[in-house]
């Protein structure tokens, strides 16, 4: 996990699990671009997305983590654009097969939906992941980009 730089950011309703996350993954040494918000004021989460989308998309980032109330509408924003491939995960195991499996190169997560502990555990996972690059995934993940 070590020379990554992980785009990140939330609404209102992923603000305070962001900034746990953010403190978390800086004490592990991995370096954080904070995408906004950093208030509990009511902002659009596609704008939040779309950053961090970019920063992934222009390679200024490795990878991308975004936070809202569920992690939903953070996913259907960022999976609108072609080569990003967007999960919301509650749990370790999904976290860790959509990395094996699908290459996603941005982690969406529920601030209202799970705890600080878990969430802890899940960007672990899938940060410390990589990708299988077997064939059959590497065709799947082209069909992804082709359609």
């Amino acid at each position: 996990m070590e020379n990554l730089k992980i785009a990140i950011g939330a609404d209102h309703g992923g603000v305070e699990l962001k900034k746990v996350i953010i403190e978390y993954l800086q004490k592990k040494g991995i370096e954080t671009q904070n995408f906004g918000t950093d208030t509990s004021e009511s902002v659009d989460y596609p704008v939040i997305a779309n950053k961090v989308v970019s920063a992934i998309l222009n390679k200024t980032c490795a990878k991308g983590i975004l936070i809202c109330g569920t992690g939903i509408g953070m996913s259907i924003s960022a999976n609108r654009h072609r080569g990003i491939r967007a999960v919301v995960c509650s749990d370790t195991t999904s976290a860790k097969y959509s990395r094996l499996h699908n290459d996603a190169n941005i982690l969406c997560l529920g601030g209202r939906i799970i705890g600080t502990e878990a969430a802890k555990d899940i960007v672990d996972v899938w940060l410390s992941t990589e990708f299988e690059n077997e064939e059959r995934h590497k065709n799947r993940i082209n069909l992804i980009e082709k359609f």
